[in-house]
C-alpha cells in the first residue's frame, strides 16, 4: 500500500476582513467538541449572540498580526509541510481543521497521488476534546464518507516525548539566551473543567475537586491518556527538568477562555497580573499547546499579554516563538514518520 502524510492544524480565516472571520468562527464554535452543549443552546449561543457581536472584534485582532502573505499560521505551516516534505519520501499534505484547507481536500490530494494509507498527524503535542479528538472524529467521518478503501493511522499526542521534550527545551534555551528573566511562565490553551471530565476514560479519576487542585495529574492513571491538563503539567514538569529550572521560578497558566464556565486555571492574563504586581520585573512566557504560531501567541500573549505585564509594574516582557519550522522539530516529524511507514502492517 503506497503511504502519506496527512499534517493537520487548526485553520484559520481567509482573510482578517469581518465577513470571512464571521465564517470561520461560525464553523469553528459550532463544533460540538468545542462548544460541547446541545445543539439548540449552542446554536442560540453561536448563531444568536457571538456571531453578532464577536467577528468585529476578533477581525481587529487578526488585523494585527496578518503577515503580507496570509495568516500567520497557514504561512508557517505550509512552510513546515514543504521542509519535513523534504525529508521523507511520501506524500506530504497540509490540511485544517476549520476553515478552506480541508481535511477532506487534504486527503483527496493525497488519494490522487495513489495514496492507500495516511499516517495523520494532529499538529498538537497534547490531546485534547477540541483539538486531537474533533481532527480524529471528522477524519474518519470523511474517510466513511469518500475515501472507504483508504487506511488511516494516527500519531497519538507526543506530549512526553524525549525529542519533543528536548526539542521544545532547546528552543526556549536558545531563544532565551542572553535574556535576562525572573519567571518562565508555560501558557497552554485552556479548555472547560468539563472537558477534562469527559476525557476521562477511567469515569471516576478526575474528580473537580482534582481537576483544580491537581492531585489527579500527580496519581498514575490511564486516564493520563487523554487527558489535557494532566500533559500539559507534564511538559511543564519535563522541560523545567531538562532546563533545570529552579522551583518558584517557573509555573504553568491557561489561556483564552470563552463564557462563563468554569475553565483550566490558573488564568494567564490573571498569572501575568499577579506575577508583575508580586515584583517580578522582566517575564518569559512560552506557549507549548501551540506548534506553529497564530492568533494566540502573537496577539493575545505577545500584544495583550505583554500590555497587562507593563499596567502593573513589569519592564520586559519576552514571548518564546512557537516551535514553527525549527530544523529539529522538522526532524522528530520525518523521523516519527519513517517510524510509523516501518512498522508492519496490522491487520
Amino acid at each position: 500500500m503506497k503511504k502519506g502524510v496527512l499534517l493537520v492544524n487548526l485553520g484559520s480565516p481567509d482573510s482578517p476582513n469581518p465577513k470571512d472571520v464571521k465564517k470561520y468562527l461560525g464553523e469553528f464554535l459550532m463544533d460540538p467538541r468545542v462548544i460541547d452543549v446541545p445543539k439548540w443552546a449552542r446554536t442560540l449561543l453561536v448563531k444568536g449572540i457571538i456571531l453578532n457581536t464577536r467577528p468585529k472584534q476578533s477581525a481587529k485582532a487578526y488585523q494585527k498580526i496578518w503577515w503580507e502573505n496570509g495568516s500567520p499560521l497557514i504561512v508557517i505551516s505550509e512552510e513546515l509541510q514543504q521542509k519535513v516534505q523534504e525529508q521523507v519520501e511520501y506524500p506530504v499534505a497540509l490540511a485544517m481543521r476549520y476553515g478552506s484547507m480541508t481535511i477532506k481536500k487534504g486527503l483527496q490530494e493525497l488519494v490522487d497521488k495513489g495514496v492507500e494509507d495516511v499516517y495523520l498527524i494532529p499538529l498538537y503535542p497534547q490531546f485534547a476534546m477540541a483539538t486531537t479528538e474533533t481532527i480524529l472524529v471528522l477524519a474518519e467521518e470523511i474517510r466513511q464518507q469518500h475515501f472507504p478503501n483508504l487506511k488511516i493511522e494516527s500519531l497519538p499526542a507526543f506530549y512526553n516525548k524525549p525529542e519533543y521534550i528536548k526539542t521544545l527545551s532547546e528552543s526556549i534555551k536558545s531563544h532565551l539566551q542572553g535574556k535576562n528573566y525572573d519567571h518562565l511562565l508555560f501558557s497552554y490553551h485552556g479548555v472547560p473543567e468539563r472537558h477534562i471530565r469527559k476525557s476521562d476514560i477511567t469515569n471516576g479519576h478526575c474528580k473537580p475537586s482534582d481537576i483544580i487542585d491537581c492531585a489527579c495529574c500527580k496519581t498514575e492513571s490511564k486516564a493520563h491518556e487523554f487527558c489535557y491538563k494532566h500533559q500539559c503539567k507534564e511538559v511543564t514538569r519535563l522541560v523545567a527538568e531538562y532546563l533545570n529550572l529552579e522551583e518558584g521560578t517557573y509555573s504553568t497558566s491557561f489561556q483564552s477562555r470563552l463564557g462563563f464556565d468554569p475553565w483550566l486555571q490558573p488564568y494567564t492574563d490573571r498569572t501575568i497580573e499577579r506575577l508583575g504586581q508580586s515584583g517580578i520585573e522582566n517575564m518569559a512566557i512560552v506557549t507549548p499547546a501551540f506548534v506553529s504560531d497564530c492568533l494566540e501567541t502573537l496577539e493575545e500573549i505577545a500584544m495583550e499579554g505583554e500590555e497587562i505585564f507593563h499596567e502593573v509594574g513589569g519592564k520586559d516582557f519576552t514571548t518564546v516563538p512557537c516551535l514553527n519550522t525549527d530544523q529539529n522539530w522538522v526532524n522528530n516529524l520525518a523521523k516519527w514518520i519513517e517510524e510509523w511507514a516501518k512498522t508492519p502492517a496490522t491487520i
